[in-house]
């Protein structure tokens, strides 16, 4: 008989007007599988169908424009025909009885010139250059362009293409959206003063600094309602760019909190610690910022089992997003449920130009090209 505390992880809940099954959330994973236009192909119809049984899937990181894309093959709900193909993965993701919600990127600094249209630079909140390497369409890595700061009088554009996406992924039939505020990509390079020195009404400050993605989500929320929409932070993750920390994340991200609070927002995702390494939960106050927004709180990074039971059971955390378990494992929330071994996925395998049947999923690769 299992214990109450498992009972807790694997019983329904509500998250913000989202109603979940369990309190396992599939993380966002990128796997470059969609066409040179951000079209998804078959693929990702079956790739989500299979994990449909986690509690809230949130999709892998989905570019807003063409803007906003920084890594060859990943898609995009900026278009019809865009919207149009991922109307099938949630149709499938519906049927089989899951809750799915689209992760809304802009990757600001760390993308190419050859990611951009007519090869202009990657904009950012200043013209700092980010390390490291991005996913070429000619299946090469390079490092990242020199950016160029974003001008004040482009943000409510930039703004309105958040807008317009969030439209679009109302009208592909998502459950709701996740505002992608993460893992140092553009809303983040506001965010932190490290990769901030503007000195307009979005620099300085923190009340400043934090603008942007406050008006990202109002605007999002007006197409969704604030109780369909969440937004994902990485307070002490370096990753991606190898861009330093806030000088004080505390004090910066709790502002942030307690300023989307106000909104009435459905939940806060939080990678705790360094992406893809070991659960980080003690090296800040994630709970403060829980309080602080006052809705469902998703914890990620470094989970296991026995980790995700007890931060259910003790009121931690609302859900545990688990990534790469789910690779390799579609059925993770059985699984868990039932204490089974778990598959590890091999990352030197690439089968995403062919379909895979549920137990080649189990088998199948880390397609991984960025952390989400």
């Amino acid at each position: 008989m299992p214990m109450t505390a498992d009972r807790d992880l694997f019983s329904p809940t509500r998250i913000g007007a989202i109603n979940v099954a369990n309190r396992v959330a599939m993380a966002p994973l990128t796997r470059s599988r969609a066409d040179m236009e951000g079209v998804h192909s078959h693929l990702a119809v079956e790739y989500y169908r299979q994990r449909a049984s986690a509690g809230l899937i949130i999709t892998e990181a989905t570019n807003i424009s063409r803007q906003g894309r920084g890594y060859a093959f990943t898609p995009g709900i900026y278009t019809e025909a865009q919207a149009e193909a991922w109307t099938r993965v949630t149709s499938a993701v519906h049927e089989a009885g899951g809750r799915i919600v689209c992760q809304l990127w802009h990757v600001g600094r760390m993308s190419h010139v050859s990611l951009q249209e007519n090869g202009e630079a990657p904009v950012s909140a200043s013209a700092i250059r980010a390390g490291e390497l991005v996913f070429l369409e000619s299946r090469t890595q390079a490092p990242p362009s020199m950016p160029r700061a974003l001008r004040t009088d482009e943000i409510p554009s930039l703004i309105d293409d958040y807008r317009r996406a969030a439209s679009l992924a109302k009208q592909a039939g998502f459950d709701g959206i996740e505002v992608h505020s993460a893992n140092c990509y553009l809303l983040d390079q506001f965010i932190r003063d490290s990769t901030n020195r503007r000195t307009d009404r979005y620099g300085g400050s923190i009340e400043n600094r934090t603008r942007l993605p406050i008006e990202v989500v109002s605007a999002v929320a007006e197409v969704w309602g604030a109780d369909r929409v969440g937004l994902r932070l990485s307070p002490m993750t370096r990753a991606v760019g190898d861009t330093p920390l806030d000088s004080d994340p505390q004090a910066t991200y709790g502002h942030l909190a307690r300023r989307l609070g106000e909104l009435g927002l459905a939940y806060l995702h939080c990678v705790e610690g360094q992406t893809r390494g070991p659960n980080g939960s003690s090296a800040f106050d994630y709970k403060a910022l829980h309080a602080a927004l006052g809705g469902a709180y998703i914890a990620n990074n470094g989970y296991d089992r026995q980790l995700a039971v007890e931060a259910v059971a003790s009121g931690y955390a609302d859900m545990i997003a688990f990534g790469r378990p789910f690779i390799g494992n579609p059925d993770l929330v059985e699984r868990l449920r039932r204490e089974a071994p778990l598959a590890e996925a091999d990352p030197g395998r690439r089968d995403a130009d062919r379909t895979h049947s549920a137990s080649e999923a189990r088998r199948s690769p880390c397609d991984l090209t960025a952390p989400v």
